[in-house]
């Protein structure tokens, strides 16, 4: 009966070093996952999302001044054009 204890005892030792071993391992390959990772979006270029949100807010400017201005533009044409139609064609 002592044997097969010392036995049961002898496994789960086994079994909590070897668990031990497995979550050493993972956290080693995550690490080096994040690591590969990181390294790829390093070089693919991407823009932070901080710099991003700040080019959309520029573009959104730009867009409603280029629309202000379009509309300047048209109300004068609309303008040049009533004045030629009253004066005088010489």
């Amino acid at each position: 009966m002592q044997t097969s204890n010392r036995v049961l005892d002898d496994i789960a030792r086994l079994a909590n070093g070897m668990m031990g071993v497995a979550a050493g391992f993972r956290g080693e390959v995550e690490g080096m996952i994040k690591a590969r990772l990181t390294a790829m979006l390093a070089d693919a270029n991407l823009v932070p999302r901080e710099d991003f949100e700040v080019a959309r807010a520029m573009a959104a400017k730009a867009r409603d001044e280029q629309e202000a201005l379009a509309a300047k533009v048209a109300a004068l044409e609309a303008r040049v054009a009533a004045l030629e139609a009253v004066a005088p064609k010489s």
